[in-house]
């Protein structure tokens, strides 16, 4: 829903607003626009509240238009127009327009605290208007509760999680949740670079996303209404092909008891047969589900507890609908397969194990002819048939086959093609299939190289050259993650987390290179000292001894 109050008359001309007086932090967002109206807003998990306070008296309209949407609108429908339960059904086009997700809403009107008892009029492309008559410093607010079920759940979420609460209230208890979660990463260093640390993992926290109703109901990959038992909770909302390298492993350290739900969440994916990109039948925004068992292993052996014989069985059925036709697709689809095995060694299915490791190995004389020694295409983005990258990117991608990799180029050759990657400017940090390459370095036992590279990246500007589609003939020359309202490198996307994920992996001098193993590749620290609360007593202590600018040494 797009919600705007101006005072009548006015909407002749676009509304001025003044940036200067922005104020943002954890859960609040304000600003003042049309010569003064201040506009504030909060939220909850499946709720939100909008308050205007206008400056002077005056003939105001409440106008609140359905027809907004993250991707294409499919449809907007009013169900209810008073103003004490105003609800709405939405339907939208899913990330890449690959599929629909539905949303119902419900929201109370008051002013001044005080319900108003009318009926909005809808005009012209749906658009629901509410006339007010205001004094100096009144006070509208609107309070909005979301639902992936119908609009009496979005009425149970309004009223159960926003309630009658003052706006104050809500506010600070959602700044102290977010506290909660942030404040088990507690660096030690200056405050821009901390200010950045958590505005990263911030981002990262966000997905997926819970959407149980306060009484448990939820809406399946197919539209059915299910109910999660008691004390669990059903996520949604994934990017799996973007974020499984980065953001998911750091869900599953930092957050272990949320990890729990999330992987079951995923197990649930694989009944009936799981499409790889967003069904019809969304119940939150969704672009992709590819390598859930990469994620489920990963989880698996960080000792996460979930119905590990339905993931294996539901991985094992997802293998035959993997496409394998294109060079990275071939890599794409070997790595679940290895994901497969691995699980199915840990459930002492060897014969499975067996079966599964030879599917995945057998990219390998793929890998040798393709990937092996880039020809002339190379370094052309989507050459081959890639879906997005160079041969050059996704040449390192099997990062679950990096000994057999390392046997057949050699050890020494290997490293010089890396340090030839980076130094003729091959490398992209503005998208996932290669942001694991700087960390090979130190994998393979040159841990220099690693350490100037990630703090390079860290801290410095450095050229850009690559988009989803090609390369530019300029470079965009910049910080790849900065304090600053842009936040990334131009044509950067965070995907759900995952590349502020890796900003955060950076800052701790860990990194998850091959998800499904349970061990990190170290490199330099950004901080002198961070402690990470792991649950359940368990605390990570995370310290440099040294200076920004060294190499490990010893890890102890």
């Amino acid at each position: 829903l797009m919600i705007a109050l101006r005072y009548a008359g006015s909407d002749a001309a676009p509304a001025k607003v003044d940036k200067t007086s922005e104020r943002a932090r954890a859960g609040t967002y304000s600003v003042r626009y049309d010569g003064g109206i201040l506009a504030e807003t909060t939220a909850t998990r499946g709720g939100g509240v909008l308050r205007f306070t206008v400056p002077r008296a005056g003939t105001l309209d409440l106008r609140i238009d359905p027809r907004r949407s993250y991707a294409k609108r499919l449809s907007a429908n009013w169900a209810r127009l008073d103003s004490d339960d105003l609800r709405a059904d939405l339907v939208a086009g899913t990330v890449c327009d690959q599929g629909a997700y539905r949303l119902h809403t419900a929201s109370r009107i008051r002013v001044n605290g005080r319900l108003v008892h009318r009926r909005l009029s809808v005009g012209a492309g749906d658009l629901a208007t509410l006339r007010l008559v205001a004094r100096a410093g009144d006070r509208i607010e609107i309070r909005t509760g979301l639902s992936s079920v119908d609009g009496g759940g979005a009425a149970l979420t309004r009223d159960t999680e926003l309630g009658d609460r003052p706006f104050a209230t809500i506010a600070a208890a959602t700044r102290s949740d977010w506290n909660r979660v942030l404040g088990r990463v507690v660096p030690t260093g200056p405050r821009d670079r901390r200010a950045l640390f958590y505005t990263s993992l911030y981002r990262v926290m966000q997905t997926p996303v819970a959407i149980d109703d306060p009484d448990g109901r939820h809406r399946d990959k197919t539209g059915r209404i299910a109910v999660s038992p008691k004390g669990t909770t059903r996520y949604a909302s994934w990017s799996l092909w973007d974020n499984y390298r980065t953001q998911m492993p750091l869900l599953a350290l930092l957050q272990p008891e949320r990890s729990a739900d999330i992987a079951a969440s995923l197990v649930a994916l694989y009944a009936g047969g799981k499409p790889q990109w967003s069904t019809r039948d969304e119940p939150f925004l969704t672009v992709r589900t590819e390598h859930a068992g990469i994620a489920l292993l990963d989880m698996h052996r960080k000792g996460i507890a979930f119905d590990t014989d339905a993931a294996l069985a539901g991985m094992v059925a997802d293998s035959a609908t993997l496409k394998r036709g294109t060079p990275d697709e071939q890599i794409e689809a070997a790595y679940d397969d290895w994901a497969t095995a691995e699980l199915a060694r840990d459930l002492g299915r060897t014969d499975l194990a067996a079966r599964f490791t030879a599917k995945a190995l057998s990219y390998r004389p793929m890998w040798r002819s393709v990937f092996q020694s880039p020809g002339a295409d190379g370094d052309v983005v989507k050459a081959r048939g890639l879906y997005q990258g160079t041969l050059w990117q996704y040449r390192w991608a099997p990062v679950f086959d990096l000994g057999w990799i390392t046997k057949t180029v050699g050890r020494a050759r290997l490293l010089g093609e890396l340090q030839t990657f980076f130094g003729q400017g091959l490398f992209n940090m503005t998208n996932e299939p290669d942001i694991h390459v700087p960390w090979m370095f130190a994998a393979l036992g040159e841990p220099r190289p690693t350490a100037d590279l990630v703090r390079t990246i860290l801290t410095r500007p450095i050229a850009h050259p690559y988009t989803n589609s090609g390369k530019l003939a300029v470079p965009f020359v910049g910080r790849s993650f900065a304090l600053a309202p842009q936040g990334f490198a131009d044509g950067m996307d965070d995907d759900a987390g995952g590349l502020t994920a890796w900003y955060v992996f950076a800052a701790l001098g860990l990194y998850p290179l091959v998800p499904g193993e349970p061990w990190y590749v170290p490199t330099t620290p950004a901080f002198e000292r961070v402690r990470l609360d792991l649950g359940k007593g368990r605390v990570l202590l995370i310290r440099r001894d040294g200076p920004a600018d060294g190499v490990v040494q010893r890890v102890t």
